[in-house]
């Protein structure tokens, strides 16, 4: 069953639910501490980083399947005549191509070019769009919304009538059939449908954060341990876990997926990110687009590279990087990668030094390290 255009307020969903508390928890809490869960602060918010074990859990997601509680994430909604013309504006992609029930990944930018945040958009029709963004900047992503919606369109917070689940995996798809009526064969990677699972209405997208094929689904809160509950049980006997923050994030860097905060800010362009892909400068103008324009013709000081270690260390986040005795840049992310048996990480370097099989060092507590730049991303999972 489809749901119906699609709420009030603007929101797909009815308003049900209060709005989320200073206390910033997910509807899905009391279970994450019911399962052992280790529990850690994560841009503001109470998350699970692990159940059974980082390793464990990322395992299962590149093998099985996981899955994750990202009720955290925040929802936007720009609807009205001139909705499109607002995202045009305020985003480096271009959402004029989308059709309806397409998703596209894009940045929000600032009139520097930079990142405000990297986002989801999901087009549901001409005069309605969803935007996920990271939990932590959707109260400035909003405001920044506002403050450049000098079109005949509304923009709503709508964060608080959302939970989100993401099944991840190769077998992702074989679990969530299970439980809806939906063909999920169908839809294609970055499309979304609405429909019911459990009986429940959702928005269900095939999208995700870790390289692996899966879906995400959006559904009223009051729902969150319905589903939590019915999908463990259709994918537990498929060997699907629940997956905290630290296999997310093992298995968006093996991915080479940017991370806001680390590899993307408001520092950084999309040139300098590698996400040249996602910057469409034929539909200029748009916030930031001609700095774009200068910096694409005169050139970036810096590119994001993917590294390799050499040795048995950790280049980790923040961690300085060498070359030819000085400091050149800074490691943005860094970890072991459980998939390919070393440690590897993300950095920006100038770009003479951006060429596959360049030497690199990372300063490592005041010792040198050696690593080598590798191609990104490091990990494409088998088709």
């Amino acid at each position: 069953m489809l749901i119906s255009m699609f709420g009030h307020h603007g929101s797909i969903f009815p308003v049900t639910t209060p709005a989320i508390a200073e206390t910033r928890k997910t509807a899905l809490n009391a279970v994450h501490r019911r399962l052992n869960a280790r529990m850690v602060n994560f841009g503001g918010w109470d998350m699970p980083l692990e159940y059974s074990g980082i390793l464990a859990e990322h395992e299962a997601v590149r093998t099985r399947a996981g899955l994750f509680d990202v009720s955290h994430m925040g929802e936007l909604e720009i609807t009205g005549p001139g909705a499109q013309s607002l995202v045009q504006w305020v985003s480096c992609n271009n959402a004029a191509k989308l059709i309806d029930g397409q998703i596209q990944y894009s940045g929000l930018m600032t009139s520097r070019g930079t990142f405000v945040d990297d986002l989801l958009v999901h087009k549901i029709s001409d005069t309605h769009y969803l935007l996920c963004v990271n939990a932590s900047n959707q109260d400035a992503d909003f405001d920044h919304l506002v403050a450049n919606n000098k079109f005949d369109a509304k923009v709503a917070n709508t964060s608080s009538r959302y939970s989100q689940l993401a099944v991840q995996g190769p077998r992702a798809e074989e679990i969530l059939q299970k439980l809806t009526r939906t063909a999920l064969a169908p839809i294609r990677y970055y499309y979304f449908v609405f429909g019911q699972v459990s009986g429940v209405d959702c928005l269900i997208a095939r999208t995700g954060y870790t390289g692996e094929d899966g879906f995400e689904i959006y559904f009223a809160p009051e729902y969150s341990e319905k589903l939590w509950d019915d999908l463990m049980k259709a994918g537990a006997p498929l060997g699907m876990i629940p997956t905290g923050l630290g296999a997310r994030n093992t298995l968006r860097l093996e991915a080479g997926m940017c991370l806001y905060g680390h590899e993307i800010d408001d520092t950084t362009t999309p040139w300098e990110a590698g996400l040249a892909w996602i910057c469409k400068m034929e539909k200029a103008p748009f916030l930031g687009s001609d700095v774009l324009a200068a910096q694409k013709k005169d050139g970036v000081p810096r590119k994001l590279v993917g590294f390799e270690m050499l040795d048995k260390r950790i280049g980790r986040d923040g961690y300085p990087v060498d070359a030819a005795g000085k400091q050149v840049g800074r490691v943005t992310s860094g970890c072991p990668s459980p998939t390919l048996k070393k440690n590897i990480g993300m950095a920006y370097v100038p770009p003479s030094l951006t060429a596959v099989g360049t030497d690199l060092e990372i300063d490592i507590r005041a010792q040198k390290a050696a690593a080598r730049v590798i191609p990104l991303p490091f990990y494409k999972r088998p088709q």
